[in-house]
């Protein structure tokens, strides 16, 4: 989906139902999810398998309603044996990872959209207003609220004593983790349009790593915001504003001292996180972000293809096209495999090695946010508020 920047959600979808009917030439359906009456772009029929390795369910939940078809790829998050998850409408909710033993739940009036993120005892968690909600992650307890200047719609970071906010509109407001109170704000040059959402930033040492709506990955000092350098990930070029757009939407990954990147310009990167220098550049990937493991990097592309690349060359190492169309989540690594999940609530394993399909488990709903793994347990958000856990043997 895309959108214009600075406009809310609700304006954004009576322009979009004006547009569609004004034009003529595309569908409701088209606006939303990205496939009309195009046969050419039915989603891939699963054939069957022959699983390669045992998946177990461990426990499922709900977390309140779910996102439905905004766009958002909520996702939950785990720190120190627990999972914090959003719901667009039902607060936010603690369970044990093992067990789903639920821990605490935090009830709000708030559209939670965007989050949670964890880390340094709180959990934080943005909405469609720009409020921002931090709380205990102990207990849930509401620790403080503050304001900014978009709605937001990926998971706040947490590090160096701040709450890093990437708000709908390209900027990243720095909150003091205990107060709330802002330190600092980066604010970029973006494109008249771009894709609906931003990722979540990566917080290195000292250093916050955010991907723009412009095609551009930058470094920010924690400490004031200056920008440390600059690198583009993909060149936003063509004739039109649609052709042009390039955002790096998808979580960047920090593996030792090398960032990892992705874009809607199907362009993939690897760059070294000290100096900003592109290591290598390869011509797959998308926005929604990727897996590192030990030898591979992982993306998804637009299309729903999944590619395996060499992590120290970029060279393609295999590709699996049987998902084309399923609208693919961004890629996790599980142990030797990867998974996503798709548009019918389908959680695929493919093996890392060659790409084949090992195993898949129908948990029901869309899943549109990346998995999350954390001590073996892969746990994923469906866009109806549903969470389940998984575990290989």
């Amino acid at each position: 989906m895309i959108h214009a920047p600075h406009r809310s959600l609700r304006v954004l979808a009576i322009a979009t139902l004006a547009i569609a009917v004004l034009s003529g030439c595309t569908t409701i359906k088209n606006v939303f999810d990205g496939r009309g009456k195009d046969k050419s772009t039915e989603p891939t029929e699963l054939v069957n398998i022959t699983p390669s390795v045992t998946v177990s369910k461990l426990w499922g939940t709900s977390v309140g309603k779910g996102e439905d078809k905004l766009g958002i790829g909520q996702h939950p998050a785990i720190v120190d044996g627990r999972v914090y998850a959003a719901a667009l409408e039902g607060g936010v909710s603690a369970f044990d990872l093992r067990t789903g033993q639920s821990l605490w739940r935090y009830a709000s009036e708030l559209l939670l959209s965007g989050g949670p993120g964890a880390g340094e005892g709180l959990v934080a968690v943005g909405s469609l207003e720009g409020d921002v909600v931090a709380l205990d992650a102990a207990t849930g307890a509401e620790k403080w609220k503050s304001k900014v200047s978009n709605e937001v719609i990926s998971a706040p970071a947490i590090g160096g004593g701040l709450v890093f906010v990437h708000s709908n509109d390209g900027r990243v407001t720095a909150l003091d983790a205990a107060t709330g109170e802002r330190r600092w704000f980066y604010s970029p040059d973006i494109p008249a349009l771009t894709v609906r959402g931003n990722g979540s930033m990566t917080v290195g040492p000292g250093i916050l790593f955010v991907g723009n709506d412009n095609g551009t990955l930058v470094a920010l000092s924690v400490t004031d915001g200056a920008v440390v350098w600059t690198t583009p990930v993909a060149e936003p070029e063509g004739r039109s504003e649609l052709d042009r757009m390039a955002d790096v939407d998808g979580e960047a990954v920090l593996d030792n001292t090398t960032l990892y990147a992705t874009s809607h310009k199907n362009h993939t990167v690897a760059i070294d996180g000290p100096s900003g220098q592109v290591m290598w550049d390869r011509g797959n990937g998308g926005a929604r972000g990727l897996g590192v493991s030990n030898s591979a990097v992982v993306v998804t592309d637009p299309t729903g293809n999944v590619f395996g690349l060499d992590k120290n060359t970029g060279g393609a190492l295999w590709q699996q096209s049987g998902l084309a169309y399923r609208n693919v989540s961004a890629p996790t690594i599980h142990g030797d495999y990867v998974a996503v999940g798709d548009l019918e609530g389908v959680v695929h394993w493919l093996r890392l090695s060659d790409g084949a399909f090992a195993a898949r488990f129908s948990v029901g709903g869309a899943i549109t946010g990346k998995p999350v793994v954390s001590d073996g347990i892969l746990v994923v958000q469906t866009t109806e508020g549903q969470l389940a856990a998984f575990s290989l043997q």
